[in-house]
């Protein structure tokens, strides 16, 4: 029988054909049997939140306009958000997302909020560092801390006279998110929110210190040109925004006007 013959203890062994240990044949990395790549969860754009859908039913005696209400209110992620952040409603990212985009928040800032319940812009001011934060609303709500406010409407005619007296000074910033309750007619709803922010303007121009600012809500529509020549005469800066945080069927939006020229200007 032939015996095969063994390579000597002090030969090389024969070299092989590398192999990129890092790929498969058909050039992919290899993965682990069983064990297959997670695809990334979708999120809804406020803050990284899962899309959980909340299907609500119409009870007995529910208006469908309740409903609606109830079903935007369970499935908006702000309004989640806002819950899990220890903010009082969802309106907090509105002023959030116009403070990053225009520096309207700083340490020591004295800011006035006309329409302040539920408390969510207090909330986000004294969070900021301002040095006085003062609201007003006629409708009631919790104090919040850092904050003063009054309950009271803002069109009563003993109003700005009480907020300046409990603000003890110039104001640096004016915000108004006062917005009249709809009626369901678009000019009208219109008209009545350039009402308010005229009203709310009459009051910065009396509050404001020389470079101050002002935001307040309006809604889309053609009947503002008055209130914007007013807000070009009395401020360097005027621009419109409508931050993420409002709803994308709602015809909301802010004027933003920066840079307040003085009182002089308000004739």
């Amino acid at each position: 029988m032939e015996r095969r013959s063994h390579p000597s203890r002090g030969a090389r062994p024969r070299k092989r054909t590398p192999v990129d240990q890092a790929t498969t044949a058909l050039g992919k990395v290899a993965e682990k049997r069983g064990l297959k790549p997670q695809k990334p969860k979708k999120g809804d754009g406020a803050g990284g939140q899962r899309d959980l859908r909340v299907n609500v039913k119409t009870a007995k005696g529910r208006k469908v306009s309740s409903t609606l209400w109830l079903d935007r209110q369970l499935n908006d992620p702000y309004v989640a958000r806002a819950k899990a952040e220890g903010y009082r409603s969802r309106a907090a990212y509105k002023l959030k997302e116009l403070d990053e985009k225009f520096g309207l928040l700083k340490k020591g800032t004295r800011v006035v909020d006309l329409g302040c319940a539920p408390g969510g812009w207090l909330q986000v001011a004294a969070q900021k560092g301002a040095g006085r934060v003062v609201g007003i609303d006629y409708l009631p709500m919790p104090h919040v801390p850092g904050t003063e406010h009054l309950e009271l409407d803002f069109l009563d005619e003993a109003a700005p006279a009480k907020l300046k007296a409990l603000l003890g000074g110039e104001a640096d910033l004016v915000l108004s998110d006062m917005a009249a309750p709809t009626t369901g007619h678009k000019a009208t709803d219109h008209l009545r929110i350039i009402a308010l922010a005229e009203a709310a303007l009459d009051f910065a121009g009396d509050v404001l210190s020389p470079g101050g600012s002002f935001v307040a809500k309006v809604f889309q529509g053609g009947a503002e040109a008055e209130l914007l020549a007013r807000l070009k005469k009395k401020f360097a800066t005027v621009k419109h925004a409508k931050p993420r945080a409002s709803r994308a069927d709602s015809a909301e939006m802010y004027v933003v006007a920066l840079g307040f020229k003085g009182k002089e200007t308000d004739q």
